[in-house]
């Protein structure tokens, strides 16, 4: 009850309500999002059930202490994720398409496998493009300038930051050993 109140908002006709965007930005506020441009929904790996409680996580050391644990700690997968990451942004720095494109809601998709006594496999896909817009002709995004609200227009700027969240996941993995975990956390090593 104290959330709602904290987040209602009087609209017309005097209803209260939480508007769909101030409930998004407030998300946002919660996971990484809001400091790294990503967060992290989902993960599944192979012995283990899905897990998806990621919400909250938020800081670059908690995330960097996810990827740790799901790689389990191997670097030839972190170097062929870190790898397939740097070549997803250098096409989309080049891409005409992605630049007249705002993409909102689209994922990264990390697959990896590394056997006991094998070589890693390890590759990244884009995923979900359902609520990918045109933008009107001759509008051009850079993909990193933050997002500004416009009340004028409903779509804002439309810059949806996806290439500065990149360029932060790219980051971490540069860096993924050298991160602390989160204060009371210890690393389990693989």
């Amino acid at each position: 009850k104290q959330w709602y109140q904290r987040r209602v908002v009087i609209t017309a006709g005097n209803f209260k309500a939480v508007t769909k965007p101030r409930y998004m930005q407030w998300r946002e506020r919660l996971s990484s999002t809001a400091t790294l441009g990503f967060r992290i929904d989902g993960i599944k790996q192979a012995d283990r059930d899905p897990d998806k409680n990621f919400k909250t996580v938020r800081t670059s050391h908690e995330v960097a202490y996810v990827l740790r644990k799901h790689i389990d700690h191997k670097e030839e997968t972190r170097l062929k994720l870190l790898e397939r990451l740097k070549e997803i942004r250098a096409t989309l720095e080049k891409s005409k398409f992605f630049a007249c494109h705002e993409v909102i809601g689209s994922s990264l998709l990390l697959v990896h496998d590394q056997p006991e006594n094998g070589v890693a496999r390890a590759n990244i896909w884009m995923i979900d493009f359902g609520k990918t817009t045109p933008l009107i002709e001759g509008k051009l995004l850079d993909h990193r300038t933050p997002w500004v609200e416009d009340l004028t227009v409903k779509t804002g700027n439309q810059e949806d930051g996806y290439l500065a969240g990149l360029d932060n996941l790219v980051e971490l993995f540069e860096n993924l050993s050298s991160i602390p975990p989160p204060e009371g956390l210890e690393d389990e090593t693989g």
